[in-house]
């Protein structure tokens, strides 16, 4: 009597089986920094203008952490980069044409706001030529961060930060009366017992607006990956950063009253400082919020679901 004979499997558990290795190109270091330096030397005197102000204007304080912030994110998509495959396409060199007449005719007519957003257009050009709409895609929204280290033409600027100082000015009156502090307001001037206050464009909010929408992009990019959560925690900037700055300029009519002293110089500067921690703080809290509310509105349409099938 024979008795059978047990054959074992050939097959291989897929948890233990070696994964593929997917073919990836190394970094072109080379090729990458030419081409950096070669940008650098073509840009090199509109950036040199564009660092000064970065130094000088309090409104573009963030500019020298949005390329670096960029090339990061950037960074971390290396990999899905470098895995391939890229298309060529010719267009990215019309776009890179156009960069260039634009920054040319932003140099012949002095206007600051055309030669500066031009290497936005050159980076993109670049982009878009050598790996195609699927390189452009990965790499949109660094490019897009880019733009936050342009000031805003002076003209929007004038446009924007003239309501936000009416705004700002209105709101200080109000909080000064109720505090009984004797004020008068004349447009963005604010008129005290003993001292003027007068709301300028440094005062507007446009600062910490800017700054905030900026981060707001970056803390929403790394915490956040539900993009209406990211739509609505960019929307509340606005709110937040108007809110915020009426409320320095209260407290700057305040201590006019009490302690002029504290309202000047460094002690004016560290309250800005101040100001900023708070609507950042409250930009983190609204971020809370808006993830404690949508996922109570997921888990009562879960609840409901079972309820209408019944």
């Amino acid at each position: 009597m024979s008795l059978p004979v047990e054959t074992k499997s050939e097959s291989i558990n897929p948890e233990l089986a070696t994964p593929a290795v997917v073919s990836q190109s190394p970094v072109p270091w080379f090729s990458f920094a030419w081409v950096t330096g070669l940008i650098i030397a073509s840009f090199y005197p509109m950036l040199d203008r564009l660092v000064a102000q970065w130094m000088n204007d309090d409104d573009m304080g963030h500019g020298f952490f949005v390329p670096i912030v960029a090339a990061y994110i950037a960074w971390l998509r290396k990999d899905e980069i470098l895995k391939g495959p890229h298309e060529r396409n010719y267009w990215g060199l019309a776009v890179m044409l156009w960069a260039s007449i634009q920054y040319v005719l932003g140099t012949i007519a002095a206007e600051l706001f055309l030669m500066r957003t031009s290497i936005v257009f050159c980076l993109t050009g670049i982009v878009l030529f050598v790996g195609g709409m699927r390189l452009i895609k990965i790499l949109a929204f660094p490019l897009f961060l880019l733009c936050f280290m342009v000031p805003i033409p002076s003209v929007i600027y004038t446009q924007i930060t003239f309501p936000l100082q009416l705004f700002a000015s209105e709101v200080a009156e109000k909080v000064l009366l109720l505090l009984s502090i004797p004020v008068l307001r004349d447009g963005n001037i604010l008129e005290l017992v003993e001292h003027k206050l007068s709301v300028v464009e440094a005062c507007s909010g446009i600062r910490s607006l800017l700054s905030l929408t900026f981060l707001s992009l970056v803390y929403g990019f790394f915490f956040e990956t539900n993009w209406v959560i990211r739509l609505v925690l960019l929307l509340s900037t606005v709110p937040i950063a108007i809110a915020a700055n009426a409320f320095r300029v209260s407290m700057t009519g305040v201590l006019y009253q009490y302690k002029p002293e504290w309202a000047e110089g460094f002690f004016h500067t560290a309250e800005g400082w101040v100001i900023f921690m708070i609507a950042l703080t409250l930009l983190l809290s609204v971020h809370r919020f808006i993830i404690w509310f949508y996922q109570g509105v997921q888990n009562a349409r879960s609840q409901a679901q079972p309820e209408e099938l019944s």
